[in-house]
């Protein structure tokens, strides 16, 4: 894959930078909410399938495992391929999935449908993100991708939603079949409107071509962004899935109030934080190279110290505050670790290094969740869900102590684009 063209608006009219963020928002947003439909109608497969808690656990991790490693194989076909295709062939396939899924009679079947779902999405983002920065100029990159992130947030929690109430009132089948229509057809619209940037080669792929993921791994702040990924994803993911089950059996709420204090609070600050962070990672970019960079350790910061009040929050209220504040700060994250990315990334390897990334997140994603259960049964669930604030200090760290490799590296990852 080459690098982008001056200014790539120039072929398709200036507004159409703005109208692929539309596009894209509404193919992330069934993105999250394929994958959260399973989640809403775990009730009804526990009982029509007879399934044990750790069958339901395992249709989740097998999510995350192949997810993660389809990531890494996705974003490289992003960087050698038309990305407008991957991202429509990925839409086409995990919609596809989504509906057979309808289909399943039992426990096996279920879990390779849920593979299926898993493989089809993990070409979606490292692609799309790719695509984004292709089309938007650096100066708007942090709050372009931001306006895009808040769509997994809002397929998260809407999709859930649509979900539950379409299997309450005619089964369980049902929001599987109706969100895969609509992916299907969505992916025929796209066919006509999604458009990939003119490109041209840089000076440096012209005169020493090289393979992506070599390039990559020749980046010192591009390995480090995969390892603060890992750890911040990890954290978050940890909060994420045991904080309803935590406010269920700890202040014994039911299934509905449980969700509302434990999930909707999470995915309500991520929507409204992210373009926060986006905006603040834009505005410190124009005083410092690693201004982006800065805004990540903002927000992970932010993070830890508002996770730590959870260890006496006796409440559904405080325990719904505590978390729509450490996921705000988590947010401001989130609406830059893209385009953190990009900026020490040249354009033919951005596919390929937002892959990499996703599968050191996923990866920490599947840990996490494992780690609380096990400290929740000597420290408490509380103990062991604020514990995890721990890995964003570290992550916080890493982006400090690196801070002079990372300047290196995006001014002159700036200097070869410009060159082009």
């Amino acid at each position: 894959m080459t690098s982008l063209a001056s200014n790539p608006a120039r072929a398709a009219g200036a507004s159409y930078p703005w109208l692929l963020i539309g596009m894209l928002w509404l193919v992330a947003f069934l993105n999250s909410a394929d994958r959260s439909i399973l989640i809403a109608v775990m009730p009804q497969l526990r009982q029509e399938f007879g399934l044990t808690a750790t069958q339901l656990a395992l249709l989740n991790s097998v999510f995350f495992w192949i997810y993660a490693l389809t990531a890494f194989l996705a974003g490289r076909l992003g960087d050698s391929a038309r990305r407008t295709r991957v991202i429509i062939y990925g839409l086409l396939f995990w919609s596809a999935a989504t509906g057979m899924t309808s289909l399943s009679t039992s426990f096996a079947m279920l879990l390779a449908f849920r593979g299926l779902v898993a493989f089809g999405e993990a070409f979606y983002y490292p692609t799309a993100t790719a695509l984004i920065s292709d089309w938007h100029r650096p100066a708007m990159r942090s709050r372009a991708l931001s306006l895009h992130q808040t769509a997994v947030f809002a397929g998260a929690g809407l999709g859930a939603v649509a979900a539950g109430l379409l299997a309450d009132w005619i089964g369980w089948h049902a929001p599987f079949l109706i969100f895969s229509v609509i992916g299907l057809i969505y992916a025929f619209f796209l066919f006509r409107w999604l458009k990939d940037a003119p490109i041209v080669h840089t000076a440096v792929e012209k005169d020493k071509p090289r393979e992506p993921i070599g390039i990559v791994l020749r980046i010192k702040p591009a390995l480090m962004l995969c390892a603060v990924f890992f750890l911040a994803n990890g954290a978050s993911t940890g909060v994420t899935v045991w904080a309803p089950t935590y406010i269920h059996d700890a202040l014994g709420l039911d299934l509905a109030g449980s969700a509302l204090w434990g999930s909707a609070t999470i995915n309500l600050a991520g929507f409204l934080s992210v373009p926060l962070g986006g905006l603040l990672a834009d505005t410190l970019a124009r005083r410092t190279p690693i201004g982006r960079f800065y805004t990540l350790a903002i927000g992970l910061t932010g993070a830890a110290l508002l996770l730590l009040p959870l260890l006496s929050a006796s409440t559904a209220l405080t325990v719904g505050i505590v978390l729509l504040a450490t996921s705000v700060g988590k947010g401001l994250f989130d609406g830059c670790i893209y385009a953190s990315m990009h900026d020490v990334v040249p354009p033919g390897a951005r596919a390929t290094a937002v892959g990499m990334m996703t599968l050191c997140g996923f990866i920490g994603a599947g840990l996490t969740p494992i780690f609380v259960a096990m400290a929740a049964e000597s420290f408490g669930m509380a103990a062991g869900m604020t514990s995890l604030a721990g890995l964003y200090v570290v992550a916080v760290l890493l982006l400090l102590a690196t801070r002079g490799s990372t300047r290196a590296a995006v001014l002159a990852n700036a200097h070869e684009v410009a060159e082009r």
